[in-house]
């Protein structure tokens, strides 16, 4: 346990020794991905926006659909959800190399879940909030891969994607 600590912080040292980089004040991207949740494979799409050189504010829309065995019968269910995000991007305060991004910040959304009739199940239609911490490895200067954590919202477990920026 000992060198593994001793790993994440000399590679977080390593980091913190390079020039800024993230999406700038004005910048957009796009984002697409698959997500890990309890109640099947999420499929998702969103935008940020650059408002600060450190904040970024985003919308994103996310299906998935499902199968259930409650009470001896199967259920096949369906959920769309459109959130809201703010994240804070600790590039520049923390000089990580302009390849990497890191974020975390919080998403306030709507899950509209479609449920067949005859399902007296407890799934609900409603506001989701909930947080995420992330991070992206730009593979070009307009191509990255993101990979984020969180949880209270669709993807609950986290998230694997495609960035391209705008």
């Amino acid at each position: 346990m000992k060198k593994i600590s001793l790993v994440l912080v000399l590679t977080a040292i390593t980091f913190t020794s390079f020039a800024q980089g993230s999406l700038a004040k004005g910048g957009a991207q796009i984002n697409a991905g698959v997500g890990l949740s309890s109640w099947g494979i999420p499929v998702y799409a969103g935008f940020d926006y650059g408002v600060h050189p450190d904040i970024t504010l985003g919308a994103e829309a996310s299906f998935r659909g499902y199968n259930e065995n409650w009470r001896g019968d199967r259920y096949r269910h369906s959920v769309i959800g459109i959130s809201g995000n703010a994240n804070y991007h600790f590039n520049r305060i923390l000089k990580i190399p302009s390849k990497w991004d890191f974020y975390a910040g919080g998403n306030l959304g709507f899950y509209l879940w479609n449920s067949p009739n005859g399902y007296l199940g407890n799934r609900a239609s409603g506001l989701g909030l909930g947080g995420q911490i992330g991070g992206r490895y730009f593979v070009s200067n307009k191509v990255g891969l993101n990979l984020e954590v969180g949880g209270g919202n669709a993807f609950s477990g986290g998230k694997l994607g495609l960035t391209i920026k705008l």
